[in-house]
């Protein structure tokens, strides 16, 4: 017997309703991009999703879990939980050219199309603005703190180029690295200085000799922060950070213990101390719940959309990936359509304000929401 599903009549009325605010959410959208803010520090867009949320009924929280710029919103007092999340931190230097706005606005948008009838589904509703993805770690914060604990099921939707019901991504660990040496006049007395920059060179060079020894999909770069501020100055002080992929939290394990004794070869061969320490917790792999994949592949096909580019976007990372090894989760992605521009591009940022875009807004959101008021359907039976 085919598992059940929401009824048609229920799923209309949720596509009326998102459609109805479609004004609303395309402006926030627009909003959101047109004022880029970083992790941790996004008052703004926090407090537009809130403000939005609160407008269509839910019940909101604005600086929860100890953050600042989380936010809580729920409706309904249904036996099925299920957390929406959204994101709405920026890239450094490029706006948001991973889309995040498009996140934020659809998740709202699955808000006020099942706060209405949540309890009429049997579902309780969830939407979780997350601060810091890009690097902070909000969500694993929030899962820490217990934002996820009675949840049934977690899912949201991010922009790519192309669309995808699940991707390969990676479990990743971001490092900040420090070595200090001593300064002394470059040309004069450079006996009497230890050089940190030559140590970020030692480092950089074992990793990339590294690379060959690493399995396919393994990724290790970074970028040096401080390399010294004058060129006839020994360099005594040198940063960087550094990112580190891997398949899965076990295979990210192995390689960070060889990317660490590279940086420790740096501090050998120059002298130095070397200071490592995580620039945010790690990120597992995402675990798609393939259920609720094919549930939501099935709807966002139903308003059109289609799948041409199955498993891509490999290497990427999101802190979800923490949350989904607890509780049931998807991770779609939604197609932009804007090859050759692919995320993390100013070509994309670009991208994630066009009609295209738009309309990834409104059908990201009815998706998500059908998503939900399906799996609510099937509740009783997967609780049985």
């Amino acid at each position: 017997m085919t598992a059940p599903t929401a009824p048609g009549a229920a799923k209309r009325d949720i596509a009326a309703r998102i459609r109805a605010a479609e004004e609303g959410l395309l402006a926030l959208s627009h909003r959101i991009h047109a004022h880029p803010e970083l992790a941790f520090e996004e008052t703004l867009a926090s407090g537009w999703v809130a403000e939005a949320l609160a407008l269509g009924g839910l019940t909101v929280e604005h600086g929860c879990y100890g953050l600042p710029t989380a936010v809580r919103a729920t409706a309904g007092s249904g036996p099925c939980h299920v957390v929406v999340c959204a994101e709405y931190d920026a890239l450094p230097g490029m706006g948001h050219a991973c889309g995040h706005n498009i996140i934020a606005a659809a998740a709202v948008g699955a808000g006020l199309g099942l706060a209405p009838v949540a309890d009429e589904l049997g579902l309780t509703v969830t939407v979780l603005g997350t601060p810091a993805e890009e690097g902070g770690g909000g969500k694993v914060l929030m899962l820490e703190r217990g934002a996820f604990d009675t949840a049934d099921a977690v899912m949201m939707v991010h922009p790519a180029a192309q669309e995808a019901a699940r991707w390969r991504g990676s479990a990743v660990s971001v490092l900040g690295v420090t070595y200090r040496g001593r300064p002394a006049h470059a040309g004069a007395h450079p006996e009497q200085g230890v050089n940190a920059a030559d140590a970020m060179t030692i480092a950089q060079v074992a990793i990339g000799l590294l690379r060959q020894q690493t399995r396919d999909g393994d990724r290790v770069h970074g970028i040096v922060t401080d390399g010294g501020a004058a060129a006839n100055v020994i360099p005594e002080h040198t940063t960087g950070n550094w990112i580190v992929r891997s398949g899965n939290v076990a295979e990210l394990a192995a390689l960070k213990k060889r990317v660490l004794a590279c940086f420790e070869a740096g501090a050998v061969g120059s002298g130095c101390e070397l200071t490592i320490e995580p620039a945010c917790p790690d990120y597992a792999e995402v675990v798609h719940d393939e259920a609720m994949v094919t549930l939501y592949r099935a709807n966002a096909e139903a308003l059109g959309r289609r799948f041409p580019a199955e498993g891509t976007f490999a290497g990427a990372a999101t802190d979800l990936g923490n949350v989904s090894h607890r509780v049931p989760a998807i991770h779609p992605m939604l197609g932009l359509d804007c090859l050759p521009a692919v995320n993390h591009q100013p070509e994309f940022a670009a991208a994630c304000v066009t009609p295209a875009a738009d309309r990834a807004v409104v059908d990201g959101a009815i998706a998500l929401a059908w998503t939900a008021a399906d799996v609510a359907a099937r509740y009783p039976a997967t609780r049985s």
